[in-house]
């Protein structure tokens, strides 16, 4: 296999080999059913339970409050759907222009149904208005769903204010965290929050596995019936090596918490001010001093994001485009229409997302490369301008 420069973390992780360690015996050793009456399968309910312990005490929160789920894009869907089972009569979900699909989506299935969706809008750093919030929350909002950091620009979003309006209105908050958990602290125990979701393939654990936490007292209707597991809130037989991985990611990501607010922030910056130095006529997207500390999103103006990806890609640089490709036509991310950011530059939208795997050493090859691939391809665009 050719050698490959990581820089698409936000997709996805590398599982950390500590992780597959811990995952292993689960497969052949004991692979018993944790809802079993016998001790064999009590052993792997003890391990799951120890992997629940975990991963609250990354967050900051009670294990009973932890609901294991097959990911992120199912645990935002039982919040959404859960919430609305427990409030039929509330109409109303607000969210924002910028989220991922796995929020956008179900709630647009769900404005067809004659639901009223309320989609807050950003300004050209990426940022909300609480403002705007305050505005239409009103007595028949069933849930407010915004995410707590962009995944393509790494905006993180004022949260606690977010959830402190939602308080004040008696309206639940639920937040897609996929993208913060294990980059920021957080302790849900003294926040506003009152539902959060997470993805293990976003923190270095295997994909297949998420979270939902949901604090105690909160209403939520179960969306997957079945069996009792999950104290009756998700029917199903547990993923255990999934969930004993999550459980060891949760462990690793509390102890490399510094690491990525230190080393893996000064690459990102590092990244950074390489591109800038080497490519005029490129913008940094979103909010510059409020942003996940390993995401770096850049517009490299009068040029295609896909074009400069399939010359990375040459030199094994793993990186992705804020441009989509469908219907042979090609448009901007939904993040940067609603950020606003010029035509010329939206198309050429590049997003680096870093991890504690990565090096001085790629960094500064990356940095190395980009500069002669942007020139080459202005030169070959017909939205350069010519004097």
């Amino acid at each position: 296999m050719d050698p490959v420069i990581y820089m698409d973390n936000n997709a996805t992780t590398k599982v950390d080999p500590a992780v597959v360690e811990e995952m292993l015996p689960y497969f052949e050793q004991w692979y018993g059913n944790p809802s079993s009456m016998h001790s064999f399968g009590g052993r792997v309910a003890k391990k799951i339970q120890q992997a629940r312990e975990r991963i609250a005490a990354l967050l900051g929160c009670q294990p009973d409050e932890i609901l294991f789920t097959s990911g992120g894009t199912e645990s935002d869907n039982t919040a959404i759907h859960g919430t609305l089972a427990a409030y039929p009569r509330k109409r109303k979900i607000i969210t924002t222009r910028v989220e991922h699909p796995a929020i956008l989506s179900p709630c647009r299935h769900l404005e067809q149904h004659g639901y009223e969706i309320y989609e807050l809008s950003v300004d050209r750093q990426g940022r909300l208005s609480l403002d705007e919030l305050a505005e239409v929350l009103d007595d028949n909002t069933a849930l407010v769903t915004i995410m707590y950091a962009n995944n393509e620009t790494g905006v993180i979003f004022p949260i606690e204010g977010i959830g402190a309006l939602c308080r004040a209105r008696g309206v639940p908050f639920h937040t897609d965290a996929a993208q913060a958990v294990g980059k920021i602290p957080l302790n849900l125990k003294d926040s506003t929050i009152d539902m959060l979701s997470l993805s293990g393939h976003k923190l270095h654990a295997p994909k297949g596995i998420g979270v939902l936490y949901i604090r105690r007292g909160v209403r939520l209707v179960p969306f997957i019936l079945g069996g009792h597991q999950e104290a009756g809130r998700r029917g199903g037989t547990e993923n255990v090596p999934g969930i004993i991985g999550l459980g060891k990611a949760a462990e690793l990501a509390g102890a490399y918490m510094e690491d990525e607010n230190t080393r893996v922030r000064a690459l990102r910056d590092r990244l950074e001010a390489k591109i800038l130095a080497t490519c005029p006529d490129t913008i940094v997207n979103g909010d510059r001093q409020n942003r996940l500390p390993n995401t770096l999103n850049v517009s490299f103006e009068y040029v295609e994001g896909e074009s400069i990806l399939m010359m990375l890609n040459q030199y094994g640089i793993c990186a992705s485009s804020g441009s989509a490709c469908t219907s042979g036509s090609l448009e901007p991310s939904h993040v940067m229409r609603a950020m606003g950011v010029p035509f010329t530059a939206a198309h050429g939208s590049v997003r680096f997302s870093l991890s504690r795997f990565n090096t001085q050493q790629e960094v500064d090859f990356v940095g190395e490369k980009i500069g002669p691939i942007i020139h080459r391809l202005r030169q070959l665009s017909p939205f350069v301008k010519t004097a």
